[in-house]
Parts: structure tokens; C-alpha cells; sequence
């Protein structure tokens, strides 16, 4: 019988350590022979990567903006029925969210989910105020669970002391653990974030040394923490079938270093919906003419735009496909390789898929970043218009140039204060900079893929390509 187990780890702000912590803590605990099932809080791709070399199992992305409250607490419920423990990483600071209302922060899926929270606390400039501080974030919203702190670049001995009195003696909440300025690990990042753990090679040396930091913390005290937690809450209803539906369609996903950015739940609930999924390979790969669709997710298409140039004949197969009917869903990096071309951070040009006839320009500023809400203008290959759907746009590049068929959303939002039209959808292909998350709209899921079920009906009755 699963125990649910689990700990949530929470910060005063961005930057304070919670990444680095939360990786750390996870090697150390699977290196101690625990099953360590990672989670992260929102719609981050960057850092599950980290937390799934860390621990050797899939991380899950937690968001209600997302995935809906319910959404939560099906995903984790499902991945972590098996795990002895599940360490979730929080986002930003601890009650940082969606505008001012809190919705989408590490605070309210530790509630969600009756979960105890670890707070980082960047140590830095700080003695006795470090118990003030300590003391708001415990008692700023009802209902949360404050077990601990654990203090990051701390400086001298005597500067770890006065922390440890000012926050175990004068905020009564125990110290798990007292990192130093010199013990940090660091994690190299991109203009995204992160660098992506599938661009590092062979990670074992660096899953060592966070094993090595994460040691530093009491892990007795994190385990017991962890196991006091309470059954976590049912959802209402769920968005997964009780059994999985038999596969019936081929769908390629594309998956290499250039285009990686998927949530493991919307290719699981694909999956579980009638899906077989076969990992293609834009930047190295072929393309197998005998797919009944193709998701291209999103990533650093920039980074790799020399390669992807270089490999035309998986081009030239995807637009005959395409012009036989294939359904082609394209989110962020895939709208850019759908382009005539992009342009990168150099200048440089290199040519594209060509299914669409703009050119992606890599910007100097950030494009957008945020959630949105997209309505849907028209009928599409997920939706039918009028239809509202919910997601998230990180980009630093633009789409440039003519837009056939029609644009596919109006977006409002963090990502687009003003509101803009977005995307672009004709009968069997839609490309947008917005990423969704399939199970906040599982009948979005159904919809891609019964168009890819009439496109396998029409090719195996001569009808298509």
C-alpha cells in the first residue's frame, strides 16, 4: 500500500538555492537506497531534467495553473504511488504566482497536496533578522505546513551559529541543514534558464557531487518530516481512464537535444488515450513515413540550427507527409522548425521545414514569458473555436512573415498583457508559442489524436501518402 511520503521545497525568493538544494537532496537520498520520486512546481522543462538524472525517475511537473487543482493531485498521486519518498521543488518564493493571487505558487500545491515544506533560506547578510523572516513565512497563510529551514551560503562558524539560534531558538522551527558559501554546486545556465541536462553528457560525476551536498542536510530528519504527512487528498474526478485504451495510432514526438520540452503527464495521458509513441530525431534522425501524426515540443532549435539545416531528407519527408494530411501539432521550438526559415542569435540563417512560409528571428530581449489564456478563433486540430485553453509562452524569438490558414488563438495574460493573436492553424496543422499542458484539456488530447486515427484510415485505404 503506498505511504505518499513526501516533502515540498520552498524558498524566500528565486535564487536562493531551492534548485541546487532540491537536486541535492534527491541524489542523496537515492544514494542512500531510497526510491526518490522528483517533482517540480510549475512549468519549468529545465529542472526536471536535473532532478530525473538525479534520481533516476521521470520528475512531473506540478502546476494548477496548468493542470487544474485535480490535475495535481491525479499526476502525483499516480507517480508517486510506488516511491518511498517524493521531493517536490517549488518556484520562485514560496507564495509567488499566478499576478497577485497566489494561484500556481509552491505554497498552494503544498496545500493541495497536505504537504510539509522545507524552506531555503538564502543565509547571505543575514543573523537574528533570519528568525523574523523565518517567522512571516510560517505564518503568512493558514493551512501550510512549515517543517523546516534549511540555510544556504552561510559564511563562518560563528555566522552559522548566530543563524542557528536566531531561527531553531527565537522562530521555533529546526535547522535540517547549514550549506556554505564554498559548498555550492552550480548549474550552468541559458538565456531559458538552466542548461538542459540532456545537453551535459554523462552526468554521473555531477549527480555525485550533489549526492555529496545533499549529505550535509540531516536526511533522518527530512525522511521522518516527510513520512508525517497525512494521505494526500483524492481528486474529484479523473482525467486519466482507469484502464489504458489499446494503442491505435503511431504519433512521433520529437525528442533530442534540440527538442526536448514535453510534460511527462501529456505524453502519458497520449499514451493511455491510444497512443504509441516513437521518438524522432529532427537534428539526427529519419522520419518514419508510416506515422499517423507528429508532435513537435519545444526546446533550443537555435542552439542546434546547423544541424536541423543539415538533415533536409527528414524535412523533405515531413512536408510530403504533411501535404498527404498529416496531423502536425507544434508548440514554441516546434513552430520555429515548421518555419521557412531562422534566423539565429548570430545572424545567421539557416533554412527550416518550410510547412510554414515565415522566418523565426531570434530576439535580443525576451518575447514573452508568462501564463496565457488562448482562445481558440477557429477550428483547429484540438479544439473547436471559442474553445479556452490554458498555458505558458518562454521565448526569445519571434515569427515573422505570412501566416496561412489563420491564427490560431487570441492570448491574454502574463505573456501578453495587451492580448495579440497567436499561432497559426490551417485543417491539419497547428504551431503556437504556447505551450499546453494535455491534462488541463484532455479532449484536446482526444482531438489530435482521432485526426491522426481518420489520417491512418485514409493512407490504409490509398487516400493518403
Amino acid at each position: 500500500m503506498p505511504n505518499f511520503s513526501r516533502i515540498v521545497i520552498g524558498a524566500t525568493h528565486s535564487g536562493a538555492g531551492k534548485t541546487t538544494v532540491a537536486a541535492a537532496l534527491m541524489a542523496a537520498l537515492t544514494a542512500a537506497g531510497l526510491t526518490v520520486q522528483p517533482f517540480k512546481v510549475g512549468p519549468d522543462y529545465i529542472d526536471p531534467g536535473y532532478h530525473t538524472a538525479a534520481t533516476g525517475r521521470v520528475c512531473r511537473n506540478l502546476d494548477p495553473w496548468l493542470m487544474g487543482e485535480d490535475g495535481v493531485r491525479e499526476c502525483f498521486r499516480r507517480a508517486a504511488h510506488d516511491a518511498d519518498i517524493s521531493v517536490i521543488e517549488g518556484v520562485m518564493g514560496l507564495f509567488d504566482g499566478q499576478a497577485d493571487t497566489g494561484t500556481g505558487s509552491t505554497a498552494q500545491v503544498a496545500r493541495l497536496l497536505s504537504a510539509p515544506v522545507l524552506l531555503v533560506v538564502d543565509a547571505r547578510s543575514l543573523a537574528r533578522s533570519a528568525a523574523a523572516l523565518v517567522r512571516g513565512y510560517r505564518d503568512f497563510e493558514p493551512g501550510l505546513d512549515l517543517g523546516g529551514v534549511i540555510l544556504n551560503r552561510t559564511g563562518s562558524e560563528r555566522h552559522r551559529a548566530l543563524l542557528l539560534r536566531a531561527v531553531q531558538g527565537e522562530a521555533g522551527l529546526p535547522v535540517i541543514g547549514a550549506l556554505g558559501r564554498e559548498d555550492e554546486v552550480s548549474l550552468p545556465e541559458r538565456h531559458l534558464g538552466l542548461l538542459p541536462a540532456v545537453e551535459r553528457g554523462g552526468l554521473d560525476g555531477f549527480v555525485e557531487r550533489l549526492a555529496g551536498l545533499g549529505r550535509q542536510l540531516d536526511l533522518q530528519a527530512v525522511v521522518r518530516l516527510a513520512a508525517s504527512a497525512p494521505g494526500p487528498p483524492m481528486p474529484s474526478r479523473a482525467v486519466f481512464p482507469a484502464e489504458p485504451m489499446p494503442p491505435a495510432v503511431r504519433l512521433g514526438v520529437a525528442r533530442d537535444q534540440a527538442f526536448n520540452f514535453y510534460y511527462q503527464d501529456s505524453l502519458d495521458l497520449l499514451r493511455a488515450l491510444g497512443a504509441e509513441l516513437v521518438e524522432v530525431s529532427p537534428v539526427s534522425g529519419t522520419l518514419d513515413p508510416g506515422l499517423d501524426g507528429i508532435y513537435l515540443g519545444g526546446g533550443f532549435p537555435e542552439v542546434f540550427a546547423g544541424e536541423i539545416a543539415a538533415n533536409g531528407e527528414f524535412m523533405r519527408v515531413l512536408r510530403t507527409l504533411y501535404d498527404g494530411g498529416l496531423p502536425v501539432y507544434a508548440e514554441c521550438g516546434g513552430l520555429m522548425y515548421l518555419g521557412r526559415s531562422l534566423r539565429g542569435p548570430d545572424g545567421a540563417v539557416h533554412p527550416m521545414a518550410g510547412l510554414l512560409a515565415g522566418e523565426t528571428v531570434m530576439e535580443r530581449r525576451r518575447a514573452a514569458l508568462g501564463y496565457v489564456t488562448a482562445t481558440v478563433l477557429t477550428g483547429n486540430l484540438l479544439a473547436p473555436a471559442g474553445t479556452i485553453l490554458t498555458g505558458h509562452e518562454f521565448h526569445y524569438s519571434t515569427y515573422r512573415g505570412e501566416r496561412p490558414g489563420c491564427p490560431a488563438y487570441r492570448v491574454s495574460g502574463a505573456a501578453a498583457p495587451d492580448g495579440r493573436l497567436e499561432g497559426v492553424a490551417g485543417p491539419h496543422l497547428l504551431a503556437s508559442y504556447v505551450h499546453l499542458h494535455f491534462v488541463s484539456c484532455p479532449d484536446s488530447a482526444r482531438a489530435f489524436l482521432n485526426a491522426a486515427n481518420r489520417y491512418r484510415l485514409a493512407r490504409e485505404g490509398g487516400l493518403a501518402p
